[in-house]
């Protein structure tokens, strides 16, 4: 192991004292609540099981929103659909500008209490959009949601990255099966409003993803205050920016998230307008993608102990999103139950490329992350993460299925381009910044 890894790892050696005892002690003695700790199905007791409890509320409230609100604000409002869509994706990028500013005061105040706050705003914004009527209003009210929300995300990093440790990847990777299964839940709920399509049941779901925001800041409450890490004097005050090799990792990050989209948003399209697959096979496709994130997405994160490791997993992840979509493409002229079980191993593998791929992201954000720095830094790259957002559905529709199979093989190709050059962008991370980035080093 080199010098530099070897810093990354002790720099988060501070982080682990807000969480009592170890998980052999927390979780050691008889009871139903010992055998689930043993089995990883819960956090060991204190801060990682409060904070799940807030994250899991926290995404049902989401669910519920993701699901419903555009028909809220079609159907009970009245907005016509394009000002709905560029309200929401013009709130979305403005949203992105407030990361790396309050991810700056969460790195200096604190990250617990800039989170409970921006959820607490995140939940007033969204309760008032119950009194929206029109669309200057509208893009008002979710401009302040979405900023809120950045604001939020780049706060969670760092108190993730606290209440983890000493293994935050593994427990980020937890976080994430969970906000599976309770976003699941959110858009189940969603399902019920949409089938009743009353301006009450709207109100409700809208009102219910405020009372989940609401309730989140309270559990978040009952975490232990995370103390800022001490920067360096010379530190200037906008360090992310100036890390180019960080800015690099998150634009390569931010190509490679745009995999995201591929089983939510292409797939669906190819199998119904480009394959014999039938229709069902949609939310069958989705379902086996959900299924395998929740039961393996804690197991990817094993072996990831380091940002070397990091950068390996990104490379295999790399090559499996070019077989996966190899795979998909292929189903394109093939007879239906050809189609249909060339689609489920391309789902399959595409699957565990996207288990390696976040994996080794939640890694690399912390890993590669000064201490003193980690909110900054955490809204630096949820820039990224958020642009892929933005523009992986039109790339997707461009190339995948406006080319047909020589798009997908053309993604695919770019998948694999950027996990060949991760490795190579986290090894100039590590030759270029100090052996040990906390105020302590020598």
């Amino acid at each position: 192991m080199d010098t530099s890894e070897q810093s990354r790892r002790e720099e988060r050696a501070p982080a682990a004292d807000i969480a009592p005892g170890t998980a052999a002690e927390e979780g050691g003695g008889g009871g139903l609540a010992a055998w689930l700790v043993r089995r990883g199905l819960i956090p060991e007791t204190g801060p990682k099981r409060v904070f799940a409890a807030a994250t899991f509320v926290n995404m049902i409230g989401k669910g519920l929103f993701m699901a419903g609100a555009a028909l809220f604000f079609t159907r009970s409002v009245g907005i016509p659909v394009a000002q709905v869509g560029f309200a929401l994706g013009a709130a979305a990028l403005i949203g992105l500008v407030a990361g790396i500013p309050v991810g700056h005061v969460a790195d200096r105040r604190g990250p617990r209490e800039v989170y409970r706050i921006a959820v607490v705003v995140q939940a007033l914004a969204v309760a008032t959009l119950v009194f929206v009527h029109s669309f200057p209003w509208l893009v008002v009210c979710m401009c302040l949601a979405e900023l809120a929300n950045s604001a939020g995300t780049a706060a969670r990093g760092p108190l993730t990255r606290a209440v983890g440790a000493p293994h935050p990847t593994r427990y980020r990777s937890y976080l994430r099966a969970l906000n599976n299964i309770a976003a699941g839940c959110g858009a189940l709920a969603a399902g019920v409003v949409v089938q009743l399509d009353t301006r009450t049941a709207y109100v409700s779901l809208i009102l219910g993803n405020a009372v989940a925001f609401l309730v989140c800041a309270a559990l978040a409450s009952r975490m232990p205050s995370v103390p800022p890490v001490g920067a360096p004097a010379e530190t200037g005050r906008w360090l992310a920016l100036k890390d180019r090799p960080y800015v690099v990792l998150t634009a390569l990050d931010g190509i490679m998230s745009i995999q995201t989209q591929v089983l939510i948003f292409a797939l669906p399209l190819w199998i119904i307008g480009h394959t014999a697959a039938p229709r069902w096979f949609v939310g069958v496709s989705v379902a086996v993608n959900t299924a395998l994130v929740v039961c393996l997405q804690v197991r990817a994160s094993r072996g990831i102990d380091g940002n070397v490791a990091a950068g390996r997993v990104v490379r295999r992840a790399g090559v499996a999103f070019l077989l996966a979509t190899a795979l998909i493409a292929a189903a394109g002229g093939a007879p239906g139950w050809v189609a249909v079980v060339v689609v489920a191993l391309g789902v399959v593998v595409h699957t565990v490329g996207e288990l390696w791929h976040t994996a080794a992201s939640f890694e690399l954000s912390f890993g590669l992350a000064p201490a003193h720095a980690q909110g900054q830094y955490s809204g630096l790259y949820g820039i990224g993460q958020g642009l892929s957002n933005a523009i992986g559905p039109p790339l997707l529709g461009m190339v995948c299925l406006g080319w047909g199979e020589p798009g997908w093989l053309a993604m695919g190709a770019l998948f694999l381009l950027v996990g060949l050059l991760m490795p190579y962008v986290v090894n100039w991370s590590d030759r270029t910044r100090p052996p040990a980035a906390g105020p302590d080093a020598p």
